[in-house]
């Protein structure tokens, strides 16, 4: 982890060096381009790096900003923001996919500077020589596991996109949309070829090399590939694949799950990596866009009361308090300091006098001073080994094997200590809806469900 964040800024300059026009006959001494850049093994990794770097950039603004809004779309959430201009933002609320606003223009064109990037590593790093078949191999399957997510990213919001799988576009040429059935495709294909070469998450930890990509994540990205393709007995192979790998499990504790000292945990199938070195802009700044306004936060994105009613409807106390912080609260998970109670979610500020509480940094881990920027160390989990059983469970409720389905989303129902799950068919079917809105709320899972 700690080097994918090392060489993230190295990368961020490379990633872009190849797309502008010659614009002397002469390479300019001293400056380091594509073509004098890829020699070794190091210069290789820096590359790739520099593609883990894009799952998020640098800052609130490029990509996290539309992974916690667009919950705002769906009956989980509110803008909730009541103090300032929401004209950034009303497109997305009422998801309406127009490019042309910041937030999903900003979501637009930082994927497929992402996708350059891995372009990049799939068009130079074959040639090296240096660096053996195996590192290679590894290399491009990190490559095109990012590429495959984010297309996904984009699929999943615009449908059918321009895909872009060479390094450099030729000049003038428009590029055309790709069919939906077409841009999926290309993602399966290119999970498909990362799990080849990826290694297990144990190998990645013998290794030092924890945060990269590994199988698991390929399989469980292909699978939700797959499962919103309606491709059931295809996601069934991969996600079966993943559970009985042993590689991965729930933690013992809802209140573990984002917590900053779970980061990379045994549920942790796919997470951005983060770092609190202030050298550095490579923390997530999100959670201070959805804190409270009377917490030095933004509040955009508060959760709904129709949230909190299906918890309460559920009887499910623990991931209530886990993911809604309300004002006047008395507690808020992992939170010690005592000072800041009753907590303030003012009316006044907030639409809803809610705001989310899986995102909430403890006043002690705040870097005094420089909160609000991206220096906050919370890995953003983008894949959950509980977001695997329930998908689990989806897929074999679809294909008629209940008693496999009930297993897996009792599993996760245990961990909160909720009833098991008797019913089958479509109430079965039912339960694993309200299931995954109550586990993953507010991680980017609603709208697209």
């Amino acid at each position: 982890m700690k080097n994918i964040i090392k060489y993230s800024i190295l990368a961020a300059a490379m990633g872009f060096a190849g797309c502008t026009e010659d614009f002397l006959t002469q390479d300019v001494k001293g400056t380091q381009v594509l073509d004098n850049y890829f020699n070794n093994e190091k210069e290789c990794l820096a590359q790739v790096y520099g593609c883990y770097q894009t799952l998020a950039y640098d800052d609130w603004w490029q990509i996290y900003n539309t992974y916690i809004l667009a919950d705002m779309a769906t009956d989980d959430g509110w803008m909730n923001n009541t103090t300032q201009s929401q004209d950034g933002y009303n497109d997305l609320v009422l998801y309406q996919g127009k490019t042309t606003s910041g937030t999903l223009s900003n979501f637009w064109q930082y994927r497929y500077k992402g996708i350059h990037r891995c372009n990049t590593v799939l068009e130079y790093v074959p040639t090296v020589s240096s660096v053996s078949e195996d590192k290679k191999n590894r290399m491009m399957a990190e490559a095109k596991f990012i590429r495959a997510y984010s297309y996904f990213e984009l699929a999943k919001n615009f449908g059918g996109v321009p895909l872009v799988l060479d390094m450099v576009v030729e000049d003038g040429k428009a590029i055309p949309r790709a069919t939906l059935d077409e841009t999926y495709a290309q993602i399966e294909k290119d999970f498909l070829e990362a799990i080849e070469y990826l290694p297990l998450r144990s190998e990645t930890i013998n290794n030092g090399e924890l945060g990269r990509a590994t199988k698991g994540a390929a399989m469980g990205f292909l699978a939700k590939t797959y499962l919103y393709h309606e491709k059931y007995t295809e996601a069934e192979k991969y996600l079966d694949e993943v559970i009985k790998s042993g590689e991965y499990d729930l933690l013992d504790d809802f209140s573990k799950v984002w917590n900053m000292d779970y980061n990379n945990s045994v549920e942790g199938v796919f997470e951005i990596q983060t770092s609190g070195d202030i050298s550095y802009s490579v923390g997530e700044r999100i959670s201070v866009v959805a804190g409270s306004r009377d917490d030095s936060g933004w509040s955009w994105g508060g959760p709904s009361s129709d949230l909190e009613n299906a918890y309460t409807a559920a009887g499910d106390d623990i991931r209530k308090f886990c993911t809604i912080i309300k004002h006047g609260a008395t507690s808020i998970p992992n939170e010690t300091d005592q000072s800041i109670f009753p907590y303030q979610v003012s009316p006044s500020k907030h639409k809803c006098g809610r705001v989310n509480a899986k995102l909430y940094i403890p006043q002690a881990k705040r870097i005094e001073g420089n909160y609000d920027a991206p220096h906050i160390a919370l890995n953003y989990r983008l894949l959950r080994y509980a977001d695997i059983l329930l998908m689990a469970a989806e897929v074999k409720n679809q294909l008629g094997k209940d008693d496999e389905a009930r297993e897996y989303l009792n599993k996760v129902r245990s961990r909160v200590n909720l009833t098991d799950v008797t019913s089958s068919g479509n109430d079965l079917k039912e339960a694993i809806r309200l299931e995954r809105r109550l586990e993953l709320a507010f991680e980017g899972n609603r709208l697209y469900d």
